[in-house]
């Protein structure tokens, strides 16, 4: 007796068997790929991660990072030092290439990374002989940032400008005027704070004329009489006594108004004031900044 089951036999089609092998040939080729490839990108991800310069002796690399520094290849010498600092932590070659890194950083505009390592150096090297430079470039750095740079071209309303890095700028060099007075970066420091000097002046200044020009006259006074005690024999100095005579002339106290033109007249006889042909506020076109308020 034949037992049968109890359900009917399937007998696979020919096409349901070859559309089978074709799906396994698939399966078998993507495998293979994958392999192949997999290793493909290992080995050139494992080459793209050997750094020629690992291994090399500090004085080769100093050597190789000085050349990149030479012919003005920034972002080379930086590589080149960064992996002489990381093998070999201390040491004259390690000093000097952190000097230069700063530099290199600076000439590239990599002003935060400059800072960085100038503050680096600084705090390692108290004493070193380039410590004095370090400060010399740290107000370099400081004082061409972007921020300075914007200040100077759109001319932005006083009363939203931030001082505190040129200000930092001057700090530093005054370091170096006061500390290190025959050092070589001595003279242009001392000519670089007095470029400073007159960028905060001109801060004083334009505010000043910020609240005139609303009729703020008691805070235009307090303005300009800052800026004649704090920046004497600044290029803005007439101007702030320009600035004393409106304010006084507007707020009716002759008196005042007149002193004030009296100094003006002898210090600067040709000035616009005398002729009624100062302050110039802001034009319509100005007002259009979007830096500037008004």
């Amino acid at each position: 007796m034949t037992l049968r089951s109890r359900f009917p036999r399937v007998i696979p089609s020919r096409m349901h068997v070859i559309r089978r092998l074709i799906s396994l040939l698939l399966l078998a080729l993507v495998a293979t790929f994958a392999v192949s490839g997999c290793s493909t990108i290992k080995s050139a991800f494992k080459h793209d991660k050997k750094d020629v310069n690992e291994g090399v002796p500090a004085d080769q690399l100093y050597a190789k990072g000085h050349h990149q520094m030479e012919r003005d290849n920034w972002a080379g010498a930086i590589n080149v030092y960064k992996r002489l600092i990381a093998q070999y932590p201390y040491g004259a070659y390690t000093e000097q290439a952190l000097v230069e890194t700063a530099y290199a950083q600076f000439k590239a505009g990599s002003n935060d990374d400059a800072i960085s390592t100038i503050d680096r150096f600084i705090r390692t090297y108290p004493t070193h002989r380039n410590t004095v430079y370090m400060y010399y470039l740290r107000g370099l750095v400081d004082s061409n940032r972007d921020t300075v740079f914007l200040q100077r071209v759109w001319k932005l309303d006083s009363s939203r400008r931030d001082l505190a890095t040129p200000m930092q700028a001057f700090n530093d060099f005054k370091t170096v005027v006061e500390h290190y007075p025959n050092s070589r970066y001595a003279v242009d420091a001392r000519q670089r704070m007095a470029t400073l000097r007159d960028l905060f002046a001109q801060h004083e200044l334009e505010t000043a004329l910020y609240y005139l020009h609303r009729g703020a006259d008691v805070a235009a006074v307090d303005r300009a009489k800052y800026l004649l005690e704090n920046y004497p024999q600044s290029s803005h100095q007439n101007d702030a006594v320009a600035v004393l005579a409106a304010a006084y002339t507007h707020m009716g106290n002759q008196t005042l108004a007149a002193d004030a033109k009296r100094v003006l007249q002898q210090n600067d006889p040709n000035h616009p004031w005398l002729r009624g042909d100062w302050p110039h506020y802001p034009s319509k076109i100005r007002t259009l900044n979007p830096f500037g308020g008004d």
